[in-house]
């Protein structure tokens, strides 16, 4: 059998995949820029952005354990093959019914819960004081994101189950730019971090109300402006109750392993957000640490080329493999994830030689509010981070192989796994380092977690599918990993030319610029070289992964098609 994708294959990864990296990059950008004048506003490390990071990151968590996985699991299976049936526009509309009943129940506990939850994820955030008072109170206002998270899931879902998969991406963009606007008028109501530092036992009911609630404000425009795109997709829902014999069973078995997979994960997560949130009150006095907020900025960081590319190439071939599974074409599933794990290995590992290399100035590009004593403790997490990069491609890809397949149980062992390796990886750092190093050892567990959630994901699939081109996906790891030591070498050495011309991104916005350029310059001298390794190794894959960016850049420079 040709190790070759086929046309459609490669098709499917220049095209479907380049309308949600377009959305995700200029949501991305703009979910950047909020995240700038988040810490202009509310600073990076003061007890009001801990208490705010928490508020609003329970929502997300609660979301990721409770919903987000049994979605991706469910839905795009499940409606893939509802609309090869007849009766498939019945099956979706009890399916979403169902789904907004649940979400809506689901948010009123989760909304009642939130001083019990604010405990259990914030201890470290000052115990019981101040700033978990503060997060409790943000926290009522920031916890019915979960039910707008979750319509915007289920809308997005169904639409790029139908191939119309502009409008889950773009939405985002709705969201940063209501969050930045309410962020706008919380300065102009109250001013700003830096001309007024809020103690947190000092906010006001009103300052709460509009740092949360707008916040909360983004996230129902995410989910409202697709709407009118499942109209134009020729989805009409209407409301259908009655759940039984129309075939739901299948989908609730896949739903129920998923949540003990990510009930599993829990562990992990908890026990990397008590170390994140526990370094600053154990360190020295004074002393600069990376913190809860650290944390959740570096992982943003770190998610950023994840959801520029292998989510979205990801998003785009899941419908496909879906439907190759449901038919129990093996072999074309194989070729499909071999052509999966090519591309988005030689993306991953090329990002992540950049933001290892260039860890610093990243940071200080993405976040320009943030101090320069802080900056070199935040690029330690983000290097930490980076290392798992390419690991953390392979296990999405394959994840959702084994979700096509309807496979939510064969992830468990997976899940096991990982979450084994996270937490007694962070409680040995928090044992034998000091507190400023427990979120980049934290971090690290992490990335040795992402390695062998990959081995022992292709290693299912191996059994499963029967072949995945896997002389050729190790061939190409192989030569991009050569190709990634060569640009680091440059990297490294550009890095240190500009340093003695004396070059340093230093504080304001001219140390802004200046890292911007010297991010800019540096990472385009290392993936032109990069590229240029790979075409001498004779790795033709790099080509479609150009297309894709080429594709990407085009649609941004003139319209968005959504």
């Amino acid at each position: 059998m040709s190790e070759e994708p086929d046309d459609g294959s490669r098709s499917s990864i220049s095209g479907g995949a380049t309308v949600m990296a377009a959305g995700t990059l200029v949501s991305r950008v703009l979910g950047q820029a909020r995240n700038i004048v988040l810490v202009g506003v509310i600073g990076l490390t003061s007890e009001a952005s801990n208490a705010f990071t928490l508020a609003n990151t329970l929502p997300t968590t609660m979301y990721n354990l409770l919903v987000s996985g049994a979605l991706s699991a469910v839905l795009v299976p499940q409606v893939v093959r509802a609309y090869k049936r007849d009766a498939g526009q019945d099956y979706v509309d009890r399916l979403l019914t169902l789904g907004f009943a649940v979400l809506a129940l689901l948010t009123a506990v989760l909304t009642a819960a939130v001083p019990l939850l604010t405990w259990v994820y914030g201890q470290g955030h000052g115990g019981t004081g101040s700033r978990l008072s503060l997060a409790i109170a943000l926290g009522y206002w920031c916890m019915p994101q979960v039910f707008f998270y979750g319509v915007y899931a289920l809308l997005g879902q169904v639409l790029n189950a139908r191939g119309s998969f502009g409008p889950f991406t773009w939405a985002p963009v709705a969201n940063n730019v209501v969050a930045i606007a309410a962020l706008g008028l919380f300065v102009v109501m109250f001013g700003a971090h830096n001309d007024h530092i809020w103690p947190a036992d000092q906010w006001t009911p009103t300052q709460i109300a509009v740092l949360g609630g707008g916040a909360t404000l983004g996230i129902v425009a995410q989910a409202l402006v697709l709407v009118p795109a499942m109209r134009r997709a020729g989805v009409h829902w209407r409301p259908r109750w009655g759940f039984r014999g129309v075939g739901l069973g299948a989908a609730g078995q896949v739903a129920v392993w998923t949540f003990v997979s990510l009930i599993i994960g829990q562990v992990a997560a908890i026990a990397v957000s008590r170390a994140a949130a526990a370094a600053a009150d154990a360190a020295p006095a004074g002393t600069v640490v990376a913190g809860y907020t650290t944390y959740q900025s570096a992982f943003m960081i770190f998610m950023l080329p994840h959801s520029l590319v292998t989510l979205s190439l990801i998003t785009a071939l899941f419908p496909r493999m879906s439907a190759q599974a449901a038919d129990r074409a093996h072999a074309r599933v194989g070729e499909t994830v071999s052509v999966g794990l090519r591309v988005v290995g030689l993306f991953t590992m090329l990002a992540a030689t950049i933001g290892a290399v260039l860890a610093g100035v990243l940071v200080r590009a993405v976040l320009p509010t943030v101090s320069t004593t802080a900056v070199p403790v935040m690029a330690q997490v983000v290097v930490a981070l980076m290392l798992g990069l390419p690991a953390f491609g392979i296990w999405s890809v394959c994840q959702r192989v084994y979700y096509a397949y309807e496979d939510a149980r064969g992830l468990v062992p997976v899940a096991v796994g990982m979450a084994t390796v996270v937490a007694l990886g962070t409680i040995m750092v928090r044992l034998v380092l000091p507190p400023q190093l427990w979120v980049v050892g934290a971090c690290l567990a992490m990335s040795a977690s992402y390695v062998l959630a990959s081995v022992m994901a292709i290693g299912g699939l191996w059994r499963r599918v029967g072949h995945i081109g896997g002389r050729a996906v190790l061939r190409v790891h192989v030569r991009g990993t050569i190709a990634a030591l060569a640009a680091a070498v440059v990297g490294v050495l550009l890095m240190a030319l500009l340093s003695a011309v004396g070059l340093h991104p230093g504080a304001g916005w001219v140390g802004w610029l200046t890292a911007v350029v010297e991010f800019t310059v540096v990472a385009a001298a290392m993936s032109a070289l990069y590229v240029m390794v790979l075409r001498a190794l004779g790795v033709g894959d790099i080509d479609v992964l150009l297309a894709s960016i080429r594709r990407v850049l085009a649609r941004i420079v003139h319209r968005p098609a959504v």
